[in-house]
């Protein structure tokens, strides 16, 4: 499976809120939003729909005191009191944000699914692609939103990115190569793919509208064995197109950037960049198509000028949070749906396969729903 489904397939992967749900009403505040798991990144779900308002109750849920404690300072109005089971078992809690270790994000996601209730699975949505695919089955079962979190999917750049290829700016896609590196953050149930490589690969699949005909990883693990912590992917598209994604936890440099190279033009994206996130460079390579002999083989390299788009930037978070919202509200599936984050674990789990086999290439296969 090599191509993306269009809109009105995608759209039709899930169903709209069943019989017994809510009624829909697109401007009505939400009941409640809980957000389960308050680690390094959490608090800035919390924070987010606290300052939107858009849900009479903002929940936040941890087995650590000290964490319950330290949002209850930053935002009083937040409930911390409530467990796991009472968010499950509270009729007006509508939406949940599952924010835990990888390895816990199937079975608690399920479990939402199963109270009748909306959910938004940090990345990635699961450890496998049966996992993924029995989350979108769950869903369309009990008719409520599952939403993969790739936060990236929503920022300005990452948005503009995908606009200029769709408008065939740079050409003809040859190749992307993509890189996210920093020193830490050792996760201690995935490695670095499915830690960092996940971001980069959403970006991809997004901006080539289409998926991998088959991925190979080679990687190593030099600090907990068995967690790769520095890994090189390879995936591999129909017509000879590649993209590399490069992640390590060991690196010096925090490197946060994105090179798309097109037939006509060159596009960098560097997240780390406090301004001018993009960069369009109308540079290329011709060949002389008509040559008699091997002498008169040329490349021709053209230097032209250097675009800089204006991007008016929001928090990507904060629009991630007002869609997961406007879903619940009014039946729509997410731009980031069950099937986006089943893509993605497709691709990581063909990855895993890779590693495991010394980086030969494995063919790309998407679950069965």
């Amino acid at each position: 499976m090599s191509q993306l489904v269009s809109a009105t397939e995608l759209a039709a992967s899930q169903t709209a809120i069943s019989n017994g749900a809510a009624a829909i009403h697109p401007s009505r505040t939400l009941g409640g939003v809980a957000v389960v798991g308050l680690g390094y990144w959490s608090p800035n779900w919390v924070r987010n729909f606290y300052q939107l308002r858009c849900a009479d109750r903002v929940i936040a849920c941890d087995l650590d005191y000290g964490r319950r404690e330290r949002i209850r300072s930053l935002y009083p109005g937040a409930e911390t009191d409530l467990s796991f089971e009472d968010v499950l078992a509270d009729p007006e809690i509508e939406g949940v944000i599952i924010a835990t270790p990888v390895s816990s994000h199937y079975p608690m996601a399920r479990r939402v699914l199963e109270a009748g209730k909306s959910v938004l699975v940090e990345k990635p949505l699961a450890m496998s692609p049966g996992e993924a695919g029995e989350l979108m089955r769950i869903a369309r079962q009990r008719g409520g939103v599952l939403m993969a979190g790739h936060t990236f999917e929503y920022s300005a750049p990452v948005l503009k990115i995908h606009e200029v290829i769709s408008a065939g700016e740079l050409g003809e896609v040859f190749y992307v190569s993509s890189i996210r590196a920093n020193l830490g953050l050792f996760q201690h149930d995935v490695n670095v793919v499915w830690d960092l490589a996940t971001h980069d690969i959403s970006i991809i699949l997004m901006i080539m509208g289409r998926m991998p005909e088959s991925v190979s990883c080679q990687g190593q693990s030099h600090y907990r064995q068995g967690i790769e912590d520095v890994a090189l992917l390879g995936l591999h598209f129909a017509d000879n197109v590649i993209a590399f994604v490069h992640v390590s936890w060991l690196d010096p440099n925090k490197i946060r950037r994105t090179t798309v190279v097109g037939s006509r033009k060159m596009l960098v994206y560097d997240d780390t960049a406090l301004q001018e996130k993009i960069r369009i460079y109308d540079k290329g390579v011709d060949v002389n198509r008509y040559y008699d002999t091997f002498g008169d083989f040329q490349f021709s390299y053209r230097y032209g000028d250097i675009q800089i788009p204006l991007i008016e930037e929001t928090e990507p978070l904060k629009t991630e949070c007002e869609h997961f919202a406007d879903c619940i509200r009014t039946g729509n599936t997410p731009r980031t749906s069950g099937l986006s984050g089943a893509r993605v674990v497709s691709v990581l789990h063909a990855a895993n396969l890779s590693l495991k086999n010394g980086g030969s290439r494995i063919p790309n296969e998407m679950p069965a729903v």
